[in-house]
């Protein structure tokens, strides 16, 4: 969707006659149904000014298309502006503008294509303008059927027109960002000449709009190149290795999806399966398998470290903008077009919300959203690892949304083929015993092959990670939130937000400055929470649990006044449980969860220590109980 389109010359004389305010304003609201903050105006008013000196030149035709704010289809980015016209062949191209206030950046060591600037009142980091216009050419031509088959030509840039270049050796243009450079160059306050240049390069005759036309017409469809990229990406890869009853499931996903993209009718999937049956694995799977038929899908998640990892692992060797784009979060939906997507997956739904943004103040509710969205939506979820209390994905709540969009469910398949913590159901129904989320009647069995051990001393517990690390990097440290996180430290190791003083132990929790904590080499030496984790798997994890959870009179007993003040789990205990009873309950089933679902995070193995002495006691008689064959 376009929000201001024009011709260069319509263009330039909305901003000589002071309108362009007014024009995008009104297209805005009559198109979003939203209004428009001052700043962002003011933003506009500065770059569209800039934008037109560039632009005035005998040599860019006045019929020339532009167009400003183009959102681009099911995707919550938005191109600054866009210039489009023929090329000497006479063949539709279209300049992308990536349109930046900044006066100065930093660049950020070791990270692909992050600069650091100041943004929302200090300094943050960020993706290089370059990269973020690469980004949004690669994505159109991705799923623009237009772009990919008349062709369209893009060809994308930057353009900081405050930013002063002070020597030749600027951060922006710095060798670790040639990759991106290269693709889109980026043009500083002294060189408009150039960017009118760079301009000129690929306009040379008018189009009077019609490469607008077509780029905002065209049919969403992922390219041949991307379908053919992700299909060998998967193929070889064992981190996406699927067993028979995924299989199974994925050829009910895959006849489904077409079948809602032929009749156009909604469908609704529900799969269940605890953790590590594969939910996450098949749901990557689907996702390119789809993708490779032609339709238009995405995987989902509430968390940002799954969708990073599954991407990060999914590229192989380093392919940017080839993935990215088809994992998202779930809140990006409470705006979408109905039926944008052929199809969505939504792991973890059990962490779905009510309201989406950073004050949970925005849309209706993520499940209507999502099925909103979508001819067809899987929803991957498993009802025991609700961790917060704004968590809503439960079975009852789909089926409930499903109905009132009108949408078939289709089923409510279970994924039974457990292959995390050594292939043993036993571990998990061990588990709920221990913790007394529920009595199993294998409260004792645990397959002998799985490695559970308690430490005594946090300090000999990290070393035994690292020590298993090695091998394949998939080891990692975990605990329970009641540690509050330093937020002067959160991209610095050396910061330890948790301390056990009595062993003098410290650690960091994860680097905010990180979203693939999970498999970054040196993420070892922190400490990952349960929104770092969920959803995620390794060989061996170690357990840090806290004074939130406690053995007392013989049973396990939950605190929730001992979580960390930066912990947003139990937000509104009071408001939502009133009955104090009741907020007790509500809590313990939350911590409970939380220490299920860390300590099921190891495929191989789990390895705890206890804040609570008495706790850790417990626990090795529990395990002492099945190694003595005690049933």
């Amino acid at each position: 969707m376009i929000i201001y389109e024009n011709t260069k010359k319509g263009f330039s004389h909305d901003i000589l006659e002071g309108m362009i305010e007014k024009r995008i304003t009104e297209a805005i609201y009559e198109k979003t149904g939203r209004t428009t903050a001052r700043s962002e105006i003011r933003s506009w008013m500065n770059s569209l000014e800039y934008m037109d000196n560039v632009l005035n030149d005998d040599d860019i035709p006045n019929n020339s298309g532009i167009a400003i704010e183009y959102n681009i289809p099911f995707s919550s980015k938005r191109v600054d502006m866009i210039i489009s016209g023929l090329d000497e062949r006479e063949k539709p191209v279209a300049v992308i503008v990536e349109l930046k206030q900044w006066e100065s950046a930093d660049k950020v060591e070791g990270e692909d294509g992050i600069v650091r600037t100041f943004l929302g009142g200090g300094l943050n980091r960020t993706t290089h303008p370059s990269y973020q216009a690469w980004s949004y050419a690669k994505t159109i031509s991705n799923f623009n059927r237009n772009v990919q088959e008349i062709p369209i030509t893009l060809s994308p840039c930057a353009f900081l027109h405050n930013y002063v270049v002070i020597d030749g050796n600027d951060p922006l243009t710095d060798p670790q960002y040639r990759e991106y450079t290269d693709q889109a160059p980026v043009f500083t306050r002294r060189d408009k000449v150039k960017l009118r240049e760079f301009i000129k390069r690929y306009i040379r005759h008018g189009d009077n709009k019609g490469t607008l036309y077509l780029i905002d017409n065209g049919e969403l469809r992922p390219s041949k190149s991307l379908q053919d990229s992700l299909v060998r990406m998967l193929e070889g890869n064992e981190e996406f290795v699927m067993l028979d009853s995924q299989k199974v499931v994925l050829e009910k996903i895959l006849r489904a999806a077409k079948d809602s993209k032929r009749d156009g009718s909604k469908r609704v999937l529900i799969v269940e399966g605890g953790p590590g049956t594969g939910k996450s694995v098949l749901a990557v799977n689907a996702l390119v398998k789809m993708t490779a038929e032609g339709l238009v899908a995405t995987y989902v998640t509430k968390n940002q470290a799954p969708r990073h990892v599954y991407s990060t692992k999914l590229k192989g060797t380093r392919i940017p903008g080839a993935t990215d784009n088809m994992f998202r979060g779930s809140g990006g939906f409470y705006k979408a077009e109905e039926n944008v997507f052929d199809a969505i997956l939504a792991d973890e739904a059990h962490r779905l919300n009510e309201k989406s943004g950073l004050y949970q103040n925005l849309g209706e509710n993520q499940i209507k959203e999502i099925i909103n969205a979508s001819k067809f939506t899987v929803f991957f979820i498993d009802e025991s690892q609700r961790v917060t209390l704004k968590d809503i994905g439960t079975i009852d709540n789909i089926l409930s949304a499903a109905g009132e969009a009108g949408a078939e469910v289709i089923g409510i398949d279970e994924l039974d083929s457990q292959f995390r913590c050594g292939g043993s159901d036993g571990y998990m129904a061990w588990l709920d015993d221990v913790l007394g989320i529920k009595e199993t009647a294998n409260f004792d069995r645990i397959d002998n092959s799985y490695d559970i051990r308690i430490f005594r001393d946090p300090n000999e517990l990290l070393m035994a990670i690292k020590e298993k690390n090695i091998v394949r990097n998939r080891s990692r440290m975990v605990a329970g939130y009641c540690w509050n996180w330093i937020s002067e430290g959160k991209n610095r190791s050396d910061v330890h937000d948790i301390t056990i003083p009595e062993f003098g132990f410290g650690m960091s929790w994860n680097l905010g400055s990180t979203n693939t904590w999970a498999i970054d080499p040196d993420s070892v030496k922190e400490a990952g929470c349960i929104h770092t984790c969920q959803g995620l798997e390794f060989d061996y994890v170690g357990v840090i649990m806290g004074d939130d959870l406690r053995y007392e009179n013989g049973e396990i007993v939950t605190d929730h006044m001992k979580r960390a003040r930066t912990d947003q789990s139990l937000r509104g205990l009071r408001t939502e449980y009133p009955n104090s009873k009741e907020a007790a309950v509500a809590a313990d089933s939350i911590i409970k969860n939380t220490y299920r679902t860390l300590m099921s995070r190891g495929m191989e193995g789990c390895y705890v220590f206890c804040t609570d002495e008495r706790l850790g006691e417990y626990l090795e008689e529990r395990i002492a109980m099945f190694r003595k064959g005690v049933i």
